[in-house]
């Protein structure tokens, strides 16, 4: 039926996707907080960051549905499909993780998941 090669290969293509499953699922229960640096505005595009503080303003912007958030002078995108779940005021206190980019010449944090902006405290 199988000769020898093909069944060692066949092991080690099981055995590689194993460990695949397994380090993508203690990645996942580990959470982005490890691999991310506090904000600054050194902070280089393309990095990850976390940010916490107190939300100075909210705007919804009208076509689609996103949010842009301002904590600590810090404008923090998020994407409609992010935004599900939350309800988000001003003087809410949030940590949030995400993506560095420059926006029209200034930084900003981008959100792609929902686990990735928190709530710790409402006024």
């Amino acid at each position: 039926m199988f000769m020898r090669q093909e069944r060692i290969a066949l092991l080690l293509l099981v055995g590689v996707a194993a460990v695949v499953i397994m380090a993508n699922s203690a990645l996942n229960l580990i959470g982005k907080e490890p691999f991310a640096r506090p904000f600054s505005e050194n902070s280089p595009d393309g990095e990850l960051v976390v940010i916490e503080g107190t939300v100075s303003r909210v705007n919804v912007i009208e076509n689609g549905g996103h949010l842009s958030l301002i904590v600590a002078n810090t404008t923090i995108f998020v994407p409609a499909p992010a935004t599900q779940g939350h309800v988000i005021h001003r003087n809410d206190t949030i940590r949030a993780f995400g993506i560095v980019e420059t926006y029209r010449g200034k930084k900003e944090i981008v959100i792609s998941n929902p686990d990735d902006l928190r709530i710790t405290s409402i006024p």
